[in-house]
């Protein structure tokens, strides 16, 4: 009896496991149709994202036909008495700023909403070589603050709102040729180039010069600071804290009188490459952006631009044209379509030189020029360039507003910033 009591017990244990797993083999095929069913849908919102970027690169870059066919001379600020050689923009609470430094050694503040000049700041004793919005004062005191630098060897702060200098850096013992602030840590540092053949990193919390980099030759014509990293976009990452130094991966590039173009590494200070093709002084230096983000352009003494490769350390192009010293480079926003296909992707430099021109350049070719601006008669070169996006504006007839939202400002050797869009 007990025998067969056992086997019945053993029989309903085995059809209870059966009948729940017939139980639960709906909810294991409705898992499995739903998993290809959320595979789909995520297939699709992939397909949906890539259309929106193409849309959003679309805003982002400007077919450069478009410019070259409906762009002209759209204003002029006037104000400064000497060369322009410095033009920085900025969007601080919204307001559209431009400030300029030119070598009547003024530093100037432009409205762009009313084509006006706002402020004028006048503390240097000698040409102001470049000037910038301190990105490191907005980002931690939501301050517009200007940061210059001159031929009296000094770096200043000026609040714009109170014509008050807030800082003073001394350290160069030569005219202080280019500045640039990082691109990380909310802008907290800044590197110099001087005359003085040095290039300085600087903290500016703690107004401190923290590394002196001095292997050029000659004197320190530009210098720029890699670009926010892909992998890092929290301005106040506290992992860049430069601590002599500690930028993980961020470089300085710099261009000198002496023909080459060096890379530091901003955490061991070490040089890391040294580009040296230029057959003369080296006027402009920029690093690239997004897809371009490996990628140096100069420009030089000896008329020519040149594009280079951070990773091989080889040159990519040579772009020749121009008559006279090129002396500034920049990264344009325009692309170029080929066979009515628009790419998304940045394809366009430009370059302005002493012979009054600013030529437009196709980096996937060294062929001649694909656009040309010459500046106004009687000027004798271009100084500096800014490619700007400005929101709503109108062009200067009455009419509605430009379908190319894209600006380009260049500062001019007699003293006017000329406004082409």
């Amino acid at each position: 009896m007990n025998k067969t009591k056992m086997v019945i017990q053993y029989w309903i244990r085995i059809l209870k496991i059966k009948l729940g797993w017939i139980n639960d083999f709906d909810k294991i095929v409705v898992n499995y149709v739903m998993f290809f069913i959320n595979l789909f849908f995520i297939q699709v919102i992939i397909k949906i994202f890539k259309y929106f970027l193409t849309l959003l690169q679309a805003v982002i870059f400007f077919v450069l036909d478009t410019f070259r066919s409906s762009s002209k001379l759209r204003n002029t600020f006037n104000g400064h008495t000497w060369c322009v050689n410095s033009i920085d923009y900025s969007t601080f609470y919204g307001n559209q700023l431009l400030c300029s430094g030119s070598a009547d050694k003024t530093v100037r503040v432009w409205d762009m909403d009313t084509n006006k000049q706002i402020q004028s700041f006048n503390e240097h004793s000698d040409s102001v070589n470049c000037a910038r919005f301190s990105s490191y004062h907005y980002h931690n005191y939501r301050h517009d603050v200007i940061c210059s630098s001159s031929q009296d060897k000094t770096i200043r702060f000026c609040d714009i709102k109170n014509k008050q200098q807030l800082q003073l850096f001394n350290g160069h013992t030569d005219s202080v040729c280019s500045i640039e602030f990082s691109s990380f840590n909310g802008g907290r540092y800044l590197c110099s180039g001087s005359y003085d053949r040095t290039i300085r990193l600087w903290d500016i919390e703690t107004a401190k010069s923290l590394h002196v980099f001095n292997e050029h030759e000659y004197c320190v014509r530009c210098v720029d600071i890699s670009p926010l990293q892909s992998n890092n976009n929290n301005n106040d990452n506290k992992n860049n804290n430069i601590g002599v130094i500690g930028g993980n991966g961020y470089t300085i590039c710099s261009g000198s009188f002496d023909t080459t173009i060096c890379v530091w590494d901003i955490e061991t200070t070490k040089q890391l490459i040294s580009f040296k093709r230029h057959e003369g002084g080296v006027m402009s230096v920029k690093y690239g952006a997004n897809e371009l983000r490996n990628t140096i352009l100069s420009g030089s003494y000896d008329k020519s631009v040149r594009l280079w490769d951070i990773r091989s350390g080889k040159q990519i192009q040579a772009f020749n044209g121009h008559m006279d010293v090129v002396l500034c480079v920049e990264y344009s926003p325009f692309i170029i379509k080929n066979n009515n296909e628009v790419s998304g992707n940045s394809n366009v430099i430009c370059s302005g030189s002493r012979d009054n021109t600013i030529f437009f350049w196709d980096i996937r070719s060294n062929r001649d020029e694909i656009h040309m601006i010459e500046g106004e008669k009687g000027n004798y070169g271009i100084r500096c360039i800014k490619f700007v996006l400005l929101k709503n504006r109108g062009k200067s007839d009455g009419q509605k507003s430009n379908d190319c939202d894209v600006n380009l400002f260049y500062g001019s050797h007699n003293g006017p910033i000329h406004v082409w869009g």
